[in-house]
């Protein structure tokens, strides 16, 4: 017996709309193709520089934070900030704004601080585990 399901998904100009789901639909989460679109979207998450420059994002004023405060702040090259942005903006979490010659950063989805906020709270209740782990280098 098909079992449905309502899901919130994102629009790209940021609205929420409700979508019914079934259990039989390609993209259900057990699929091969979701459980890639997974794993991808946490890669995006998965190296360190990427992950300061979120939270650096997280914790900016409303204007956002420039490409000059974010590479101070990472203290990495330009050029490595400017490639781990352009990740970011690719998947859809930061998003670019130009003001005169400066350009600003800022998180495009506040579900992003969930997400960080939740692991870290997994990170601490499995952080000796997750250090320790011979799998992932």
């Amino acid at each position: 017996m098909e079992q449905a399901y309502e899901v919130a998904e994102a629009l790209p100009d940021g609205t929420q709309h409700s979508v019914r789901r079934s259990t039989e639909d390609d993209d259900s989460l057990v699929t091969v193709r979701n459980a890639e679109l997974h794993a991808r979207f946490f890669r995006v998450l998965s190296d360190p520089t990427r992950v300061r420059l979120v939270l650096l994002l997280l914790d900016a004023p409303d204007s956002g934070r420039t490409v000059s405060e974010l590479v101070a702040a990472v203290d990495a090259p330009q050029s490595r900030v400017s490639t781990h942005l352009g990740c970011l903006r690719w998947c859809g979490l930061v998003q670019p704004l130009r003001s005169g010659k400066q350009v600003y950063y800022r998180i495009t989805d506040p579900r992003v601080r969930e997400i960080l906020a939740l692991s870290g709270v997994i990170i601490r209740d499995h952080a000796a585990s997750v250090a320790s782990c011979t799998v992932i280098q």
